[in-house]
C-alpha cells in the first residue's frame, strides 16, 4: 500500500536560510529539561511501505516498531502536537534507510509552513536539532535518500514547553472519510512441493513446484476440512487457516524461498465496498491465466503493478537487472465476484480461474456472478537481485504467473474482518486496526482474540 492518508496543506512559505550538515549523536545527559510532546500524536505521510510500516510507529516510544516510505526522494512525514507549542529540540533515530537531504518544518496551522533546519549531507544515525520556534505540527521532507530503499525511522521526537498527550485518551481524528476498504493477511513461507489440490486432487507430483504459504499441510489430497482442522499456518492471525500457492520463482536452478512475510490485501473488487460479504467456506480458486502473452499479462483485470523492483513498475517481463538489495515483487488481483453456488472452479485448470468467480464489471459484480466477495490482491517477493538473466518462474513464462486458495477461515472471524475493514471502509492491519482512525478500534486485540 502506498497510498496513506494524505493531510491537506503541502509545503508552503518562505524557506529560512539555516543549513547544516548532519552529524549522528546521541543526546546526552545536558539536554534542556524539555518535554516529549510528539509521543502517541497524530500523524500522516506522505506513503507507508506497508499498514505496518505507517507513520503512527515513529512516535510510539517502541524501538523495534518504525515508519517507511515508498522508494521514492520526495516524501515526508507529519505529527500534529494537539496545540500550539513553543519547541527547543526535534530528535530523529533513523532506521538503515535514512535521509542524505531533508528539511524539518513547523506550522500553526497545517498549511503555512517554516522550515527551521535545512539539512544537507546526512549519514543517518541519531540526529538531535536545537529549534527556537513555536508551531502545532512538525514535518519531515526528504529530498534525498541515502539509500535505495526509502526514509524508514525508528521515531520522531519532538520537545518543547507543554504537556504529553495523555497515552489513556486516544487523539480525535480531524475527519473519517473513507480512502480504503481493505484488510491484510501477513503469511510467511511455508514449504515447496509439486502439488496443486484444486488443479490435481489427489496427484501427488503432478504439478509444477509450487510455493506455499499459510496453511502447512497443504499437499495433493487436502481439502478445505483438512484445512480446518489443522492449527499450523504461518499467518499471522491464527483463526485463518486457509491455504495460498503460488509456482515457485527459481534464480540459476534453484527454487526461492521468500524471506518476508508475504502481503495478502482481502480489498472491495467493487465501488460499493459496503455489499461485500465473506467468502464462503471452502470457496477454492485459481487466479491468472499460466498461457497468457505479453499483452494478455498487461491487460487483464488481474494485473496491479506487474513485476516490479527497486525503482522499476508495471513491467510484463521479469526485468533484465534489479537494484543490488531490492526485492523481485508482483502483485496481481483475483476476481471477486461469486455465482452463489459452487464453491470449486467447474473447469478447474491453470488456463483460467474457472467459471464460478468473475471480474467485477464497471465497479459492479455481473448478473451471472452476483455475490461481491473479497478481492484478493497479492503482494509476494522474493530476495533476488543483480542480474536476473537466471531467474525464472517454473510454470513457464514470465506472464505466466497465477496463485491459488482455498478458504479456510474461522467464519466469525473473517466475518467481522470484512464487516469492520472492508464494509466499514478502513485500511486495516491483520488485526482489524487501521492506524489512521484509531478511534474506530479493532477486531482483534494483542493476542488475536475477538475484541467484544
Amino acid at each position: 500500500m502506498r497510498t496513506p492518508r494524505v493531510l491537506a496543506g503541502m509545503l508552503a512559505t518562505a524557506l529560512l536560510a539555516s543549513s547544516l550538515t548532519a552529524t549522528a549523536g546521541i543526546v546526552g545527559a545536558a539536554a534542556a529539561p524539555d518535554t516529549l510532546l510528539s509521543q502517541g500524536r497524530l500523524t500522516a505521510a506522505s506513503s507507508s511501505e506497508s499498514a505496518g510500516l505507517g507513520p503512527r510507529f515513529a512516535v510510539d516510544g517502541d524501538r523495534t516498531t518504525r515508519w517507511a516510505s515508498a522508494q521514492t526522494d520526495a516524501e515526508w512525514i507529519r505529527v500534529d502536537l494537539g496545540a500550539v507549542h513553543d519547541l527547543d529540540r526535534i530528535v530523529l533515530e533513523w532506521e538503515a534507510a535514512y535521509g542524505s537531504a531533508f528539511t524539518l518544518q513547523v506550522s500553526a496551522d497545517g498549511a503555512a509552513w517554516t522550515t527551521v533546519r535545512s539539512v544537507t549531507g546526512g549519514t543517518g544515525g541519531v540526529q538531535s536539532f536545537s529549534v527556537d520556534a513555536s508551531g502545532r505540527y512538525v514535518q519531515l521532507v526528504g529530498s534525498d535518500r541515502g539509500t535505495q530503499y526509502g526514509y524508514s525511522l525508528w521515531e520522531l521526537q519532538v520537545f518543547g514547553e507543554g504537556t504529553a498527550a495523555d497515552p489513556d485518551e486516544p487523539p480525535e481524528w480531524p475527519g473519517d472519510e473513507v480512502t480504503h476498504h481493505e484488510f491484510q493477511a501477513n503469511c510467511t513461507f511455508s514449504h515447496f512441493r509439486p502439488d496443486d489440490p484444486i488443479v490435481f486432487p489427489g496427484q501427488p507430483g503432478a504439478s509444477h513446484l509450487h510455493t506455499f504459504v499459510g496453511n502447512r499441510v497443504t499437499n495433493a489430497f487436502t481439502t478445505a476440512n483438512d484445512l480446518y482442522a489443522s492449527p499450523e499456518s504461518t499467518c499471522t492471525v491464527p483463526q485463518d487457516h486457509s491455504s495460498y500457492w503460488f509456482p515457485a520463482l527459481e534464480k540459476g536452478g534453484v527454487p526461492v524461498q521468500p524471506n518476508i512475510p508475504m502481503t495478502i490485501y482481502y480489498k472491495s473488487g467493487i465501488d460499493d465496498y459496503t455489499e461485500v460479504v465473506p467468502f464462503p467456506a471452502g470457496l477454492q480458486f485459481v487466479a491468472g491465466n499460466m498461457m497468457a502473452t505479453v499483452d494478455q499479462f498487461r491487460t487483464a483485470p488481474g494485473a496491479v503493478e506487474g513485476w516490479e523492483c527497486g525503482d522499476i513498475s508495471r513491467s510484463w517481463e521479469i526485468p533484465a537487472y534489479c537494484a543490488p538489495g531490492t526485492q523481485l515483487n508482483i502483485r496481481y488481483q483475483a476476481p471477486s465476484c461469486w455465482d452463489g453456488v459452487h464453491l470449486t472452479p467447474t473447469e478447474a485448470s491453470h488456463m483460467g480461474h474457472g467459471t464460478h468467480l468473475a471480474y467485477p464489471v464497471a465497479g459492479q459484480c455481473p448478473l451471472t456472478h452476483p455475490v461481491a466477495v473479497p478481492m484478493l490482491e497479492f503482494k509476494i517477493a522474493w530476495p533476488v537481485s543483480g542480474d536476473m538473466s537466471d531467474v525464472r518462474l517454473v510454470s513457464g513464462s514470465d506472464q505466466s504467473w497465477h496463485y491459488d486458495f482455498i478458504n479456510a477461515w474461522e467464519p466469525v472471524v473473517l466475518e467481522r474482518l470484512v464487516e469492520h475493514c472492508i464494509n466499514g471502509g478502513l485500511q486495516c492491519d491483520p488485526r482489524g486496526y487501521d492506524q489512521y482512525k484509531p478511534h474506530r478500534g479493532r477486531v482483534l486485540d494483542a493476542d488475536y482474540q475477538l475484541v467484544p
